[in-house]
């Protein structure tokens, strides 16, 4: 773990864990920002070399001892480089407990899970949010990673429920299933889960989806192909009547392998798609007082009371009031 650096920085509003964070550094310590109290989740973010602003550390910022973080795994397959990070328990620190799967290079957070806590304090917990907003049927969850959103959907919400995931890469399902407890989930929940490994992009069932959580990022960055509207055209073909999707649409926290790829351009990009297909009804949820990522939600906007009623556990209900149009969207 001796040149692994993670940088944390704590916002106030509900969600702030965000797909990008990790970065190569010589430091020999885990560089942590003092947490503040619980009711605060973390914000997650990937350390710049080239921004002087983003490298700066606040003189109360504390070190947390190689051995209490640990790199557990390692390797390069065909189409990511993996490794699965560990903080200990012990740790005074909201991520104590946690494992991380990082991707790409230097690396980026595609999972997160804690051994005795569901919810995350990340933008998984608002892709739990919508189960209740969408009718019964079975939900696609696109770029699976090793499970974090399956995990959340099948622990709280009942049997009826199913997820068919999709993930590109066979060895981030082994990944899962070694150390994330994908296994477990399996087993625990065989009809409710169904993993396919290729392109998620052609992912369908015969009766279509009642929902579609996309969560695809590449080298850093929200896949290119989620720019073109007619990737979108074709998405919502695949959802049943009143199905809506969700995206995980990055933003200005996004720092790409490709200099080119700006995570606010992306993400301006990526809205700019959706709304060319599903219109007024392309609504927003920006993350971090607009630090963080932000997620998409297509459909008419629920009753927003019901909403809050209808999720498993309260806390999921401080995301439902976040919602706002996209043409009411702005990054400043």
């Amino acid at each position: 773990m001796a040149k692994e650096l993670v940088s944390l920085q704590f916002l106030r509003s509900p969600l702030q864990n965000s797909r990008h964070l990790l970065t190569l550094s010589p430091p020999s310590t885990l560089s942590l920002r003092r947490p503040k109290p619980p009711q605060n989740p973390i914000f997650l973010r990937r350390r710049s070399t080239t921004d002087p602003h983003r490298n700066k550390t606040s003189h109360d910022d504390e070190g947390i001892p190689p051995d209490e973080v640990k790199t557990i795994a390692k390797f390069k397959s065909r189409h990511n480089y993996i490794r699965v990070i560990e903080v200990s328990r012990k740790t005074n620190h909201p991520l104590a407990g946690s494992r991380l799967l990082l991707l790409d290079n230097p690396g980026n957070i595609h999972s997160i899970s804690f051994l005795l806590k569901t919810l995350t304090g990340s933008y998984f917990d608002v892709f739990a949010t919508l189960p209740p907003i969408i009718p019964p049927g079975p939900i696609a969850v696109l770029g699976f990673g090793a499970g974090s959103t399956a995990r959340l959907i099948l622990e709280l919400y009942p049997p009826e429920i199913a997820i068919h995931g999709w993930e590109i890469d066979p060895c981030v399902i082994d990944v899962g299933r070694e150390y994330f407890g994908l296994s477990k989930l399996e087993r625990d929940h065989k009809d409710r889960i169904f993993i396919n490994i290729g392109d998620a992009l052609n992912a369908s069932v015969k009766t279509g989806f009642s929902g579609i959580l996309v969560d695809l990022f590449s080298e850093g960055s929200v896949i290119k192909e989620l720019q073109d509207p007619k990737v979108w055209k074709s998405l919502k073909c695949r959802l049943r009547n009143r199905g809506r999707i969700m995206v995980n649409v990055g933003g200005r926290c996004v720092e790409s392998e490709d200099s080119e790829r700006d995570g606010d351009l992306v993400m301006e990009e990526t809205l700019k798609a959706m709304s060319r297909v599903f219109g007024d009804k392309l609504f927003v949820l920006t993350l971090g007082n607009g630090n963080d990522s932000s997620v998409a939600l297509t459909g008419d906007l629920p009753d927003l009371d019901a909403w809050k009623k209808r999720l498993p556990v309260r806390e999921l209900s401080s995301y439902v009031d976040m919602w706002k149009p996209y043409t009411e969207f702005s990054l400043s």
